[in-house]
């Protein structure tokens, strides 16, 4: 199992001056498969560090419909941007594939060690850094690549996360139907037998 402050560390690059201070200050929680770390809405103004096992974020749609816009996995820390703002609340749910573990951290805690401390601004500016890597690679995906491609980067980029994934969380990862998905591995079996 990973820690927070492995986690944190890596992304500075050194260790964190305070740590001793902010030890106490994390929260963590084991979730069972299936539930919810925070659902849309609510004011959580933390990063998130996923200590053990794999969590969905979620966007859910006004007809009741929702599609997977991101995994985290044991070692992976996010947030979601728009509730760290002043008065913000989460723009997508979090609920765990797997049983997992994630802690939590004030948001505005880190901001005051970042003001403080250099490698505390580092490592939020790699955390940010990363993201923005994440999703740019991903919104590049959903707007250039077909779904069978999107369906074959994904294997290839997380051969370790399908097996833990039921095809309706792929299916809406790369944003088609299970239907849809079910269609394309038919059709990539197909190409391989032959």
């Amino acid at each position: 199992m990973t820690t927070a402050r492995e986690v944190l560390r890596g992304l500075a690059g050194s260790a964190l001056p305070g740590w001793d201070a902010v030890a106490p200050l994390l929260r963590a929680r084991t979730l069972c498969k299936g539930e919810y770390l925070f659902h849309v809405g609510e004011e959580r103004p933390c990063i998130f560090i996923v200590t053990r096992g794999l969590v969905k974020m979620v966007y859910e749609t006004s007809e009741g419909g929702a599609w997977v816009k991101a995994f985290a996995g044991e070692g992976t820390c996010f947030a979601s941007l728009v509730a760290l703002a002043p008065g913000g609340v989460t723009s997508f749910s979090t609920q765990a594939v797997v049983e997992s573990r994630v802690e939590q951290l004030d948001y505005g805690e880190v901001r005051r060690l970042a003001a403080r401390h250099l490698e505390w601004q580092r490592a939020v500016s790699r955390a940010f850094e990363v993201y923005g890597l994440r999703k740019e690679k991903r919104e590049m995906e959903l707007l250039t690549l077909s779904a069978e491609e999107r369906y074959q980067r994904f294997l290839d980029e997380h051969p370790d996360l399908a097996p833990l994934l039921s095809q309706r969380d792929i299916a809406s990862y790369i944003r088609v139907t299970p239907v849809a998905l079910s269609r394309i591995r038919s059709r990539l079996r197909r190409r391989r037998a032959s």
